[in-house]
This record gives C-alpha cells, structure tokens and sequence, in this order.
C-alpha cells in the first residue's frame, strides 16, 4: 500500500450506522483464501511455527534492507531504482520506479488456510521489473497463488502478474491488455481479474478478464472506480456511489452493489486500508471522515473524527479498533462500535514532506515509519496507544512494510 499542533482535540466520533441497499440475497459464504496447492510450499523455503515479521525498507535511492522482528537481526538486501511509491501484499513489495514496478521478495509470508494458517522463511531476494511507467498495484491474499494487477495510467496497460511464478522467483504476466490511458486498476479476482472501462478518460465500470485476458460475462456499472483491496469475504472496488463487492459461488463469479446509505452526505471512499484478510475495511472521507465497509454484513457506517487525518486502517479485532494517522502525527485509536476515541499518541513523524510514511497494522501492533529519523514506532493499539519500541533500520525507511503476514 499518507504538522502543526491542532489548537482542539475531539475525544469523540459521531457514528451512524447503515446497512447496504440493493441485493436482498444471502450472504454467500466467506471465500477460502487457503484453496491453492501444497499449502503456501515453495522449494527452499522452511515451514515454521509461527509467523516471521519483519519490517522490509527501501530508501530514497533504493536500498532495500530487512529486520527481523523476532530476533531483531537486520540486513541488506540489495538495490532497485528510486522508488516514488511502493505496496505490498504482505511478501512482496512493489515498487514504482522509473523503469516500471521493481518487486521485492522478502522472503516471509503467511499462507492463510480460513481456520488454521501456515508460516514460511525463505531468502529474501530481488525478482525483476515490469515495464511500464508510474503504477497503480492491487494484491490479492496469497503469495503463492492467484495473482497481482498492475495498471499503467499513462499508457493504458493493464497487467496480471502471476503470484505462483513469483513464489518461485520469475516474473511472469499472464496477460498484458492495452486499453483506453486512464486512472484505472487491475483488481485480481478469481483466475483472473476485474478491470476498469474507460469512455473519454472517465471510469464507466468493470470487466472481468480471465487469466487469458478475455472477457467473461458482462459490464459490471462501477462510476469513477477508485479503490480496490481483497478482503476474507471478496473482492472491493469502490465507485462513485458505494462499491461493488466481487465473491465466487461453485467457480461462478459474482457482483453485489454495496450502496452508500441514503441519508448521509458525506464524500466517498476513494482508497480502503485494513488488516489482511478481515471483512471491514476502512477509507477516508474527505478531510476529518472515515468510511468503514462491512463486506460480511454488506454495510457501511460512517464516522467523523473532527480533525484532519492523513489514513485511517481497520485492525477489525475483536475489540473494533480503527486506527488514524491525523495531520499533525499523531496516531489515532476509535472504537468502530461507538465512535469514542480511546488513545492518541504524541506528534511522531513531521508529515509537511513525507511522501512514504505509513500505517501498517497486525493483530497486535501498528507500524509508523519516520523517514528522517531512521526509524519505525512499533505501537501497541490496545494499551492506550503504547510506544512499545523505536526500531532502527537497515536502511532508511522512506518505504516499507511489515511482512511475514
């Protein structure tokens, strides 16, 4: 996968739930991420008993370096481009340089079986590049199966990336579409992936491409698409009015609208954050808002924050929390239930020039990275937010995240 001291602070959120119009079907069932082959297995690569995080970095020139959470070791991985932006999938980061998407392997995943989980430790490594200019990059849940959409805007070409080829260290596309240039997305779905239609430069809606490249089914309506994230239930991609949410039934693809709430104006979600694999995701709106989408209960609410905030993540645990990085620096913990502020954080990262800084959540801790000091806070959201340590880095982290998710 956003300086001043405010002169108020609101210790509370006003909430207004709402349930998603339209489809009046069931629920289909969760999706089972954990469908692929051998469990997340790659040659060379040693099945461990618990998760192996680490924090992955990349700094302004490039240098990607890697520390382990657990045993605290650090080193360097190697050299990329200089990125000016970078995602991951929990494995991989994908980092738009000037020669295309440069993608990291870190060596750490997770492989997510629906009720149990299995977790790898490999070499971390460089994998090579996909060609193209600046980059929109959409994951799906697994490494090791399945795929990763990469659009260029510029020239219009819509690429599927095949993760079971990067688990082995090729890159390799399994197609290459040349569509009309626009701000557009690849979203991987299914064995293949959803794919936004232009008319004029302006999003009109979504096709679903197989791994081929060729069109099933019909034109999915999604105005001015924005936003894609894969979820335990489905696949999201936001739209002017709602989202469109993207399940498979027996192998057949499905779509559900997921309509904003009537009542509420309020600006839509035009990206969504949250912890791998829940259902609730969180988005920003407009300058003070948060958007939290139910993908399991096919609802939205909204809250309002009352102060400028820069990205909001939905840890979606047990207790609720959605986490916010606000304007000044400050991290922000809510109750999605309430709407009550329950932590906030002194100022941590000066965000006037800060073009990397991010908010990476897990189970247990959130991550900020403060490019000019070197650093990464790793925070304890359920304990008032606690500092619970200030890690240095191999190399500076103007980019990272955290894998082994």
């Amino acid at each position: 996968m956003h300086r001043r001291t405010l002169a108020g602070i609101v210790t509370g959120l006003t909430l207004t739930v709402t349930t998603g119009c339209g489809s009046n079907a069931a629920p289909a069932d969760d999706a089972d991420p954990g469908s692929g082959k051998d469990h997340g297995a790659v040659e060379g690569a040693q099945e461990v008993a618990e998760p192996q995080l680490h924090l992955t970095t990349i700094d302004a020139e490039g240098a990607v370096g890697q520390l382990d959470l657990i045993a605290g070791s650090s080193a360097k991985v190697g050299t990329i481009g200089a990125p000016s932006a970078v995602d991951s999938d929990g494995r991989y980061l994908f980092a738009t340089t000037g020669d295309g998407v440069e993608i990291v392997d870190s060596g750490m995943w997770t492989w997510d079986h629906g009720d149990h989980f299995h977790y790898y430790r490999g070499e971390p490594k460089l994998l090579g590049t996909v060609e193209g200019g600046e980059a929109t990059v959409a994951t799906g849940p697994l490494s090791t199966a399945g795929s990763t959409g990469v659009f260029f805007a510029g020239s219009g070409e819509a690429v599927l990336l095949d993760n079971e080829a990067l688990a082995d260290g090729e890159v390799r596309e399994l197609f290459r579409l040349d569509v009309e240039p626009h701000a557009g997305l690849v979203a991987p779905f299914g064995d293949g992936a959803l794919v936004t239609v232009a008319d004029g430069g302006e999003v009109t809606g979504l096709s679903y491409h197989d791994a081929d490249g060729d069109i099933v089914g019909e034109q999915v309506p999604c105005a001015r698409a924005s936003g894609t994230i894969t979820t335990r239930v489905g696949v999201v991609v936001g739209c002017a009015d709602g989202a469109v949410l993207a399940t498979e039934s027996d192998g057949e693809p499905g779509f559900e609208r997921i309509d904003y709430p009537l009542g509420i104006s309020a600006p839509r979600a035009l990206a969504f954050d949250g912890r791998k694999s829940r259902p609730t995701v969180a988005a920003l709106s407009g300058k003070t808002g948060i958007w939290l989408l139910d993908t399991r209960e096919r609802s939205w609410s909204h809250l309002d924050a009352g102060v400028p905030l820069r990205q909001v993540v939905a840890a979606d645990d047990e207790d609720g929390h959605v986490l916010a990085l606000d304007t000044a620096g400050r991290v922000r913990v809510y109750a999605a239930e309430d709407g009550k502020q329950l932590a906030a954080t002194d100022p941590l990262v000066d965000l006037s020039d800060a073009t990397g800084v991010d908010l990476v959540v897990d189970q247990e801790r959130a991550y900020l990275n403060v490019p000019a000091d070197g650093v990464v806070h790793e925070i304890d959201y359920a304990d008032k937010a606690r500092i619970a340590r200030t890690l240095e880095t191999p190399t500076a982290p103007v980019f990272f995240t955290e894998t082994g998710r």
